[in-house]
């Protein structure tokens, strides 16, 4: 929801930092690589009970993930650099909540595994719409230039880190977020449904 608003604010400053690290030779799929790889050791920090170095780590995780676009926009972009930033992506977003789970299984476990599921559905909706998007030729740019068609919704990307931050600074209250967060990541899901069925219902497979 907050996704289209935050691109006009951060996308400026991302170019300017993407076209310096492109003319140093960086390449996206590198920066995407660098990102998952702090997204992973920020997982292991929280997992260790390390939650402050979790979430700076995390942070960095983040802005990698934006600087990939932003390299590959000064570059070139490629339908691989866009599948392999969402699967990265995809990685990151269930490593953060299993990483609560072992830091306090018996408090987090129930309320984890709910919220992935969660992830797992909702994930599904958006590259299912993404799929009939590009099929049938629908295009949008209102979260930046994109290899698939981000459909928008009540959480988009924005909304998880900040719930993902509020997690590392109150990791006791854990269980209380995940069983929230993940009831609106259903509540996203479903209306994604609903609006591929108003927009596709009607139009026949070839």
């Amino acid at each position: 929801m907050l996704d289209a608003s935050v691109r006009k604010l951060i996308d400026p400053p991302l170019n300017a930092l993407g076209q310096s690290l492109a003319q140093r030779g960086f390449t996206a799929n590198t920066v995407t690589i660098v990102g998952l790889g702090l997204g992973l050791l920020a997982a292991a920090s929280i997992a260790n009970g390390a939650f402050f170095l979790g979430l700076v780590l995390l942070l960095a995780s983040r802005l990698a993930d934006g600087l990939d676009g932003a390299v590959a926009r000064a570059t070139q972009r490629t339908d691989f650099g866009g599948y392999l930033d969402i699967a990265c992506d995809f990685l990151f977003y269930g490593a953060i909540p299993l990483a609560f789970v072992f830091a306090a299984p018996n408090d987090n476990a129930v309320a984890g595994a709910f919220l992935l599921a969660a992830f797992y559905f909702n994930g599904t909706s958006f590259l299912g719409y993404a799929i009939l998007a590009e099929k049938h030729g629908h295009q949008t740019q209102a979260q930046g230039q994109k290899s698939l068609y981000y459909s928008n919704g009540l959480l988009e990307g924005t909304e998880t880190i900040i719930f993902f931050v509020l997690l590392c600074l109150f990791p006791t209250a854990f269980a209380y977020l995940a069983w929230g967060f993940g009831i609106l990541c259903g509540l996203t899901a479903t209306l994604r449904i609903i609006a591929a069925h108003r927009i596709y219902s009607n139009i026949s497979t070839t």
